[in-house]
């Protein structure tokens, strides 16, 4: 068995439209993490190539410690000073990796950004939302303060929030609502790529439903780019268009989502998908 199988499609599905520059293409990324002086490093992610086409959902599967949030983080080297990065993260054909630092501040919200896990870890408690999802847009879309939170509350009714909610502090909100705000900070500069990494993990069924629907949505109404990380096959398969399974910081499997998760051909890619029970 290879460490990368994949279940074939036709060139024409694998190809970007038009045959022009993908939204994202990740060529042997490798990341390794410094422990003490002259010890060797610890390797992270191992090699992972990746493609991403805009209004395309790509799923990222895998156990707690095989690598995929440092590879999310990665994507918009937002990795500690213990990490060293190597390989190339294209984004529309420029390479995140060697932007300078002035660069990769406008690319940041503006490009690509980023849903965390544990939204009210992510939210400043001191803060009203609104004044947080109108700051990068303050820092990147020169706007009045006024015009910021104008369209903090647009972007609060995008994600199912009244606008009056701009004055709320986290708080005061529910989980679910909290998430909803990651959601609407990660859109307030309308970048091409969101990266959600675990964004349902705390929270019930009937709300990680929710965010999920909410999610798609927004993707297919604004043709974005999507990565979604997560080490529940099932809710990946529902969601993606594509699921990439990740073991020791390879990729070992990649392919259509359903497809992956019911026919898995990489003995762990099995073992993910035999973890979760099948009701009836």
């Amino acid at each position: 068995m290879t460490p990368h199988d994949t279940h074939e499609e036709p060139a024409a599905a694998k190809a970007a439209p038009g045959g022009g520059t993908p939204l994202l293409e990740v060529r042997n990324l490798e990341v390794t993490y410094a422990r003490t002086p002259g010890s060797p490093a610890v390797p992270a992610v191992r090699g992972v190539d990746l493609r991403l086409e805009a209004g395309q959902k790509l799923g990222i599967a895998g156990e707690s410690g095989c690598g995929k949030s440092t590879l999310a983080l990665a994507l918009l080297r937002l990795l500690p000073s213990t990490a060293k990065l190597s390989g190339e993260i294209l984004l529309d054909g420029e390479d995140i990796r060697t932007m300078s630092w002035g660069r990769l501040r406008a690319v940041r919200w503006a490009g690509a950004s980023v849903v965390f896990q544990g939204a009210m870890h992510s939210l400043n408690a001191v803060h009203r939302i609104g004044d947080q999802i109108a700051e990068p847009i303050l820092l990147h879309r020169r706007a009045t303060p006024a015009a910021a939170r104008r369209r903090a509350g647009e972007l609060l009714e995008q994600v199912g929030l009244p606008a009056a909610r701009v004055q709320a502090y986290p708080h005061e909100l529910s989980g679910g609502q909290r998430q909803r705000v990651m959601i609407a900070m990660a859109l307030a500069c309308d970048p091409r790529l969101v990266i959600a990494d675990e964004p349902t993990t705390a929270l019930d069924v009937m709300i990680q439903a929710q965010i999920l629907r909410l999610i798609e949505g927004l993707v297919a109404d604004q043709d974005l780019g999507l990565i979604m990380i997560s080490h529940d096959l099932a809710v990946l398969s529902d969601t993606c268009d594509r699921l990439a399974v990740m073991y020791a910081g390879r990729v070992v499997e990649e392919g259509p989502a359903k497809a992956v998760h019911a026919h898995a051909a990489h003995p762990y890619g099995r073992a993910l998908s035999s973890a979760f029970p099948r009701i009836g």
